[in-house]
């Protein structure tokens, strides 16, 4: 079993402790504090020793243990632990490994000093208010500043040790902000303003640091950083490299970890607090190359991908990063890839952090509830849209494609729909951010983003829900058959259909039965089988009429014209001109658990449907045979006239 020792104290050396704790290794792990082994992972194979080492007695801890490889993750301006921990390893002759934190780019605008006392000989010479982002140990050197008491701010850790540091250098009680990072900068700028400070103090610690944050609060609040020059650092490897070396060297495994983000509606003051932590502190960042270009720092480590079995691929090729952020655009539940990603990340540690989604951010700018708003996507894939709408329910639409809103607005108005009001969002987060509302006639005409979203409301009489609408509902002809009412209710209930349902319709004639489905299975999909012209021109204009969108017209005659049609889960043969057998068993092909519902008018098709329901194996099988009667007028009194009797097979598969 391999032995190593490493010098934490650092969020590189947490990183490093954490990963090893997963490993077949034993591992002592130094930190110079108490407080510092709350910060490490726990693991029966970690061995902590918490406090300061002296010189002799690391050498003596080397020679004992005859450690593998020795990790100095230390602080960067912790200069007299590192020169101790490279000569003691040269001593024992133990191997020694320097791990370094990446630098971050600087800005213009920063006074570099050599240390402490260089920065208040600086700050001597200047006015204004100091906040001290150093730590308790470097305010000795501060305390000579003119008006010290009324301009120094100190942030230091909440340990006895650092406030009696903070009295004995004379920060008043109120000066004095004891807190545990990390801090972002929406925190650091807050303490600047609360403090008004004009300075800040600090030492280039890298992105782990949390320079970053502190260079971006200082620029948004105007702070000048006086940054303490950073010691030339040894030769060394980075946190992705240093895992990817003890992986090839002892042959660990690194179990990734991967925070999947969701961005928002785009902008970075969309994002949660909790989204740019995760994407600060990721290793490697992966998404579409939009969503890498709004999200990563600068030199950040990124791989553009989109389908998740690459992004899967990518992140178990690369161990050596550690941890990983996969940014998704909106919210990860809303209409996200990460649906599809998730199930294929099980050899990883996982954590899916939400993003805004943009139906709540448009709805909130709009200044009304989305409780009863039913979303629909049009970007890259085909819903029904005119379907919901007739039925009264408020529809949130993403819109992908160029000017895919206004072809959205041009098929509104085309179906009748023109009337209708449409809230469209365009660049939503930004600051060219548009919404612009009118008619969906108004609208047609107009060019909008690639990636829009839009609130559409209808307000048409909405079509009934109940199965068996009038007859005089459809456009109707002489010569093209139609299930009525009353059949088509007892039709429809026997077909027991489901809001996603699939459903193939044969011998659709005026659609009657295929529109009621569509309306039943308003999520799912509806295939209108019809071998006769006149037929099918009837229902094209039936559909358009019900606004059913949902439904596929299929000319042709059955079997063959359904060979390339989608799975069924149902299906009605209301005319099936002799091929009931064959069309059957197609369905029992396609899918052995296929609910049928047929009808039959003369003896011949119930005679070839009892045939069917023996020749085939189905689970249960019913017939009910269906009598109506209709009133009609006849002078001064009514009369009932009694229609054909209808045979009703129901087969389960």
């Amino acid at each position: 079993m391999p032995k190593l020792c490493v010098f934490a104290g650092t969020t590189e050396g947490r990183e490093i402790a954490e990963f090893l704790a997963a490993q077949d290794a034993d591992v002592t792990v130094c930190v110079a504090t108490e407080y510092g082994e709350t910060l490490l992972p726990q693991g029966e194979n970690l061995h902590i020793s918490a406090r300061p080492l002296p010189r002799e007695e690391m050498k003596e801890l080397f020679r004992r243990e005859s450690y593998d490889l020795v990790i100095d993750a230390t602080h960067p301006y912790a200069k007299r632990i590192t020169e101790s921990v490279a000569e003691n390893c040269a001593a024992t002759d133990t191997e020694y490994l320097r791990l370094l934190r990446p630098d971050t780019a600087l800005p213009e605008n920063a006074v570099f000093v050599e240390d402490a006392a260089a920065a208040a000989e600086y700050l001597d010479r200047v006015d204004g208010n100091i906040l001290l982002t150093t730590g308790s140990r470097e305010l000795r050197a501060f305390a000579a500043l003119h008006d010290f008491s009324e301009r120094v701010y100190a942030r230091v850790l909440p340990m006895e040790d650092s406030l009696r540091l903070c009295r004995e250098a004379g920060v008043q009680p109120s000066h004095i902000l004891a807190m545990q990072g990390p801090f972002s900068k929406e925190l650091n700028a807050a303490m600047l303003r609360s403090t008004g400070a004009a300075y800040m103090v600090t030492k280039a610690s890298g992105s782990a640091g949390g320079f970053e944050e502190k260079l971006a609060a200082a620029a948004e609040t105007g702070a000048v950083p006086v940054i303490l020059g950073r010691p030339a650092q040894r030769e060394g490897l980075d946190t992705a490299e240093t895992i990817a070396l003890l992986c090839r060297r002892f042959g660990f495994y690194a179990r990734p970890t991967v925070a999947v983000v969701g961005l928002g509606p785009g902008s970075r003051a969309a994002l949660t607090g909790e989204a740019r932590e995760a994407i600060s502190r990721a290793g490697c960042l992966i998404g579409a190359a939009r969503m890498i270009e709004a999200a990563a720092a600068p030199g950040q480590a990124t791989h553009a991908a989109i389908a998740p079995e690459d992004i899967r691929d990518y992140i178990l090729a690369h161990p050596e990063y550690g941890s990983f952020a996969v940014v998704m655009s909106g919210d990860t539940g809303f209409f996200s890839g990460t649906k599809k990603l998730l199930p294929l990340l099980t050899g990883c540690r996982v954590a899916v952090l939400p993003g805004l989604s943009s139906l709540s951010y448009f709805c909130a700018k709009l200044g009304t509830s989305y409780e009863d708003v039913l979303p629909v996507t049009l970007h890259g894939r085909s819903e029904p849209i005119l379907l919901p709408l007739a039925q009264g329910r408020c529809c949130f639409v993403l819109v992908g494609g160029e000017n895919g809103m206004g072809k959205l607005c041009r098929t509104l108005t085309e179906n009748g729909m023109g009337a209708a009001r449409v809230s469209v969002g365009e660049r939503l987060s930004y600051p060219d951010e548009a919404i612009t509302t009118g008619t969906a006639a108004e609208l047609s005409e107009k060019h909008f983003a690639s990636l829009a979203v839009a609130l559409i409301e209808y307000s048409g009489e909405a079509l009934p829900v109940t199965a068996g609408l009038p007859d005089e509902a459809f456009l109707r002809a002489e010569t093209v058959p139609m299930t009525k009412s009353e059949i088509r209710a007892v039709c429809l209930s026997k077909l027991a259909l489901r809001e996603d349902s699939v459903v193939w319709d044969v011998g659709a004639g005026t659609g009657s039965v295929t529109i009621e489905a569509a309306l039943a299975a308003r999520r799912g999909r509806v295939y209108a089988v019809e071998q006769k012209d006149a037929a099918c021109d009837i229902l094209r204009e039936n559909l358009r009429r019900f606004h059913t969108d949902n439904v596929e017209l299929v000319p042709g005659t059955a079997p063959e014209a359904c060979a390339d049609l989608p799975v069924p889960t149902h299906a009605f043969l209301g005319g099936t001109s002799g091929h009931m057998k064959e069309i059957i068993a197609l369905l029992r092909e396609k899918n052995p658990h296929v609910r049928i519902v047929a009808t039959a008018v003369t003896l011949e098709s119930v005679a070839e449907l009892t045939e069917c329901v023996k020749a085939f194996p189905f689970r249960e099988t019913e017939a009910v045979s269906i009598t109506a009667a209709r009133s009609r007028r006849a002078g001064a009194y009514h009369l009932m006239t009694g229609q054909n009797p209808v045979y009703i097979f129901t087969m389960q598969g």
